[in-house]
């Protein structure tokens, strides 16, 4: 079972901006879906998103 349904909306939604931004940015923008970015969010693990989550809050991705 996947951790997503562990973190908040608004967690949620910094983590597939990030995602988006940095590991999707060369990806045709048709492609580059919340569903792609959840799929990657999931495979990348629990770490990761909190070390991703810390650079969101830092560089105030949520305010974009």
């Amino acid at each position: 079972m996947s951790f997503l349904h562990t973190l908040s909306h608004k967690e949620r939604r910094m983590l597939r901006n990030v995602v988006k931004t940095v590991h999707l940015k060369h990806f045709p923008k048709q492609y580059a879906t919340d569903y792609e970015a959840d799929k990657l969010i999931a495979v990348i693990g629990p770490e990761t998103v909190e070390k991703l989550l810390k650079v969101a809050i830092d560089h105030k991705i949520d305010d974009r």
